[in-house]
């Protein structure tokens, strides 16, 4: 048939970029997620990692680039993951240093990705808790605790079907831990008491 063969040929070509592409964005965002979780890690143990972000931010920055002519890939599952663990490690980086909590906007990740990043923070500051609480540090660890309970307070006010965002399962998560931690933090401090009294 006349014009056929030159018809599949260009569809050919756009479908060949668009999979080199793909392929290109899945490695960025195994990257971003691989270091974000560093960042994380680095946090916790109390380490400078201002410039490891800043380099994520250069690396999400590059993947926003190249799927700026393929919106749909942007959306895929491993891009929405990779977002969600940079916004948790800038947002945890945030709460502990007690900075303002950057918004979805400055940094330019989509809404689903950054609500989902932020309740997964929950799990992070009952881990800092935790943490200040093996270091008898009780003002810290009690600080920790508010900001999970600040943070599970203006997610438990978003109610949207998961088509929108699924994020009824990560609200029933982060319950869970605010009791847990709220539980130990209570019973640290009564084991506390007890010892000081017997000293």
């Amino acid at each position: 048939m006349k014009g056929l063969k030159e018809a599949v040929e260009e569809v050919r070509s756009e479908l060949d970029e668009k999979d080199t592409v793909r392929e290109i964005a899945i490695k960025a965002s195994r990257e971003i997620r691989r270091r974000a979780k560093n960042a994380i890690f680095g946090i916790h143990r109390g380490e400078d990692v201002l410039e490891e972000l800043r380099a994520l931010r250069h690396e999400q920055m590059a993947l926003i680039s190249t799927l700026r002519d393929y919106p749909e890939l942007a959306h895929a599952g491993y891009v929405s993951e990779a977002l969600q663990e940079l916004t948790e490690a800038l947002v945890l980086y945030s709460t502990i240093n007690g900075n303002p909590i950057p918004s979805s906007r400055e940094l330019k990740i989509d809404a689903s990705s950054y609500i989902l990043g932020l309740a997964d923070t929950i799990g992070e500051l009952r881990r800092a808790a935790l943490d200040s609480m093996k270091a008898g540090d009780e003002e810290t660890a009690a600080l920790r605790l508010r900001q999970m309970e600040e943070i599970y307070e203006e997610i438990m006010g978003l109610e949207y079907p998961s088509a929108v965002v699924n994020i009824r399962q990560k609200q029933d998560t982060a319950r869970v831990l605010i009791e847990k931690t709220r539980g130990e933090i209570s019973l640290s401090k009564r084991l506390l008491a007890v010892e000081r009294k017997l000293d």
